[in-house]
C-alpha cells in the first residue's frame, strides 16, 4: 500500500484537509466535494497453461470538484502531501475561473447517514468499514492466486488454458463543504479462464467477495468439459430459435440493460426503452441493483457514490413492471426525481449506470443444487434445457454492440460453446452464430419460459462491475448469421 492508504480514517482525513484548503483559498461560498480513494489491485494472468504475469498496483487518488461563481471544474492528484493538496486546489480554482457557466449544477449532497440495514450494517452511523470486507482477500499474495490458477490448469486435464485471477481492495472517503462526510472499504476477487480442445473453447468465471470462495479446480473442470463438448460443431441456418442462455450470457443482457436502458439521463432524454410504471418485461422478471449486497452476499461496493449520496438497493423492474431508473444529482434534478446513489466520475457526461444488477432467480422443480457445476450444462440451466423442444443452449455472448439504443437492439456473437437441443437433450455442438436482438423484447411478456433456480455472481468483462445472473429459457432469439457468414 502507498502513502496513508489502508489506515482506518486516512482517506477521510485527506478529504477534510482539502475542504479546509478550499475554504481558505476560495472562501466559504464555494461549493466543493472531495473523493479520496485508495485502490489496490493484484492480477495473476496465465496463458498456455502457465502463469506469465503477476502485477500489482496500489495508489491513493484525490479528486476535487469545485463550484464557484456559477462555474464548475474538477481536478485530481495522487500527490497527497500538504503541498500536493494545496496545488490541487489552486489548479482547480484556476480552471473554475475560465470555465463556462454551469446551468445544470445540482448543488451538493446534504449531510446524511449511510443506509444501514441487515444486509449492510456498517460499523457506525457514518461508516461502512466493517461489512463487505474480507481482510484475507485484501491481503492476498501472489502464491494464493497462483494456487487457484494451478488448480484450474490441473483440472483441465491437459487442455491448453488461459485466464486470470485477481483481487481488489478499495478504501475510500467522501467529504463536501455542505458537511457530508462518509467512508467505507471493500474487497473482491474474480477468476476468469478458458480451456481449449481442438479449436473449441470452454469458459468458466466467477466473482466473489472472498478469494476463499473461488475454487480453481471447479472452474477448470467446467471450462474443460465445455471445450471437449464443443468439438465438431455443425452450422445452423439463420432464424428465430428458442434458447437457453447460461448465466455468462445473461450477464451481457444485464450489462447492456444497465448501461443503455436504466440510465436516468438517457431516460430523461427519451433515449431509453424504459417506461416507468409499464409492464415491459415478463411477470417472472425482477431486476434489482444491489450495491450493498443481498442475502448472505457481502457488499459489492462502497456504501456511497461519488457525490456522497448513500447507496441503497434499487428495484428497477418488479414482476415485469419497470419501476425506476438510476440517477446522480444532475440527472435527478433534470427529471424532478431523487438521486439514487449512482454518481461516478463520468456520470454527468455519460449518465449514471447501475453496476450491481441482479436478475432474481425463480425456483425450478427438480433444480440441481449449486449454481456452477462441472458439466457441459450449468446446474442452474439443466432444468431449463429439459423443457426445450428445439433450440440452442448458449454459454456466452461477446462483442455486443448497440444498433438501436431506444429499442436496445443489440448485435453480437456467441462464444465458448453453443449446442443444439432437441426434446430436452443436447444433440450436437453448433458453430458460433451472430445474432441481432432487442434485449427488452427478448425478456418481454410471455417470452420468458423459465428462469434458473440460482444466480451466479459474475465479473464485468473490462471493469469492476458485478452481475448476479441466473440461466434463462427464452421463447425466441434472432440468429442472423453463422460461421460461414
Amino acid at each position: 500500500m502507498s502513502g496513508e492508504g489502508g489506515r482506518a480514517g486516512a482517506e477521510l482525513e485527506l478529504a477534510a484537509r482539502v475542504i479546509e484548503i478550499v475554504r481558505e483559498l476560495a472562501g466559504r461560498s464555494a461549493e466543493a466535494e472531495v473523493n479520496v480513494r485508495h485502490d489496490a489491485e493484484a492480477l495473476t494472468r496465465f496463458a498456455n497453461s502457465t502463469i506469465h504475469q503477476n502485477v500489482a498496483s496500489a495508489v491513493t487518488g484525490v479528486r476535487l470538484r469545485l463550484h464557484a461563481d456559477g462555474r464548475t471544474a474538477g481536478g485530481s492528484t495522487t500527490v497527497t502531501s500538504a503541498d500536493g493538496l494545496r496545488t490541487l486546489v489552486e489548479r482547480t480554482l484556476a480552471a473554475v475561473r475560465v470555465s463556462p457557466v454551469d446551468r445544470s449544477w445540482p448543488g451538493l449532497a446534504p449531510p446524511a447517514p449511510l443506509r444501514l440495514s441487515a444486509g449492510h450494517p456498517g460499523s457506525g452511523e457514518r461508516s461502512g468499514l466493517a461489512f463487505g470486507f474480507d481482510e484475507a482477500t485484501a491481503r492476498a499474495d501472489p502464491a494464493e492466486r497462483a494456487e487457484r490458477v494451478g488448480d484450474f490448469v490441473r483440472a483441465a486435464g491437459g487442455l491448453e488454458t488461459a485466464g486470470y485471477c485477481r483481487t481488489v481492495y478499495v478504501s475510500a472517503a467522501f467529504a463536501n463543504s455542505a458537511g457530508q462526510a462518509v467512508e467505507g472499504r471493500t474487497a473482491e476477487a474474480a477468476m476468469d479462464g478458458i480451456a481449449r480442445c481442438e479449436g473449441a473453447d470452454g469458459v468458466a468465471r466467477l466473482a466473489a467477495a472472498r478469494l476463499a470462495d473461488l475454487d480453481g479446480a471447479v472452474l477448470g473442470a467446467r471450462a474443460a468439459a465445455k471445450a471437449r463438448a464443443a468439438r465438431g460443431p455443425v452450422e445452423l441456418p439463420p432464424g428465430h430459435y428458442e434458447v437457453v442462455l447460461e448465466p455468462d450470457a445473461v450477464r451481457d443482457l444485464l450489462e447492456n440493460l444497465a448501461v443503455f436502458g436504466f440510465d436516468g439521463k438517457a431516460h430523461h432524454q427519451q433515449q431509453s426503452f424504459a417506461e416507468l410504471g409499464r409492464e415491459q418485461f415478463d411477470p417472472s422478471v425482477t431486476i434489482v441493483d444491489e450495491p450493498l449486497g443481498s442475502r448472505e452476499e457481502p457488499a459489492a461496493d462502497l456504501p456511497f457514490d461519488d457525490e456522497g449520496t448513500p447507496r441503497r438497493s434499487l428495484v428497477l423492474v418488479r414482476d415485469g413492471v419497470t419501476t425506476a431508473v438510476t440517477h446522480d444529482r444532475t440527472s435527478a434534478a433534470l427529471a424532478g426525481a431523487e438521486p439514487t446513489g449512482h454518481a461516478s466520475p463520468v456520470s454527468r457526461s455519460w449518465g449514471p449506470k447501475a453496476t450491481h444488477l441482479r436478475l432474481e432467480a425463480a425456483p425450478v422443480p427438480g433444480a440441481a443444487p449449486g449454481a456452477g457445476g462441472t458439466g457441459v450444462i450449468a446446474d442452474s440451466a439443466r432444468p431449463l434445457v429439459a423443457g426445450v423442444r428445439r433450440g440452442l443452449l448458449i454459454t456466452d455472448l461477446w462483442y455486443t454492440r448497440v444498433l438501436d439504443p431506444k429499442a436496445l437492439v443489440i448485435t453480437g456473437l456467441t462464444r465458448n460453446g453453443v449446442w443444439l437441443v432437441e426434446d430436452g437433450e443436447v444433440i450436437s455442438a453448433v458453430s458460433n452464430v451472430r445474432f441481432t436482438q432487442s434485449y427488452p423484447r427478448a425478456l418481454g411478456p410471455g417470452r420468458v419460459l423459465g428462469i434458473g433456480a440460482e444466480t451466479v455472481l459474475l465479473p464485468e468483462s473490462w471493469g469492476r462491475a458485478r452481475y448476479a445472473a441466473p440461466a434463462l429459457h427464452l421463447a425466441e432469439w434472432n440468429v442472423t448469421g453463422n460461421a460461414s457468414g
